[in-house]
C-alpha cells in the first residue's frame, strides 16, 4: 500500500489572463484548488472588496 502524504494546497495563488477572461486559482485548506473566471469588471469589484476588508 502507498504511504499517503498529506495534503497541502496545489501551488500557490495564481492569477492569469486567459482569452477575455481573468482565471484565478487559490489554494484550498485541505488540498485542491477554487478555480475562478472573471472578467475585469468582476475582477476590479473583487479587488475593491478585500481592500475594503484589510482597511
Amino acid at each position: 500500500m502507498a504511504a499517503m502524504k498529506p495534503r497541502t494546497g496545489d501551488g500557490p495563488l495564481e492569477v492569469v489572463k486567459e482569452g477575455r477572461g481573468i482565471v484565478m486559482r487559490v489554494p484550498l485548506e485541505g488540498g485542491g484548488r477554487l478555480v475562478v473566471e472573471l472578467n475585469a469588471e468582476e475582477a476590479g469589484a473583487l479587488g475593491d472588496a478585500l481592500k475594503n476588508v484589510i482597511g
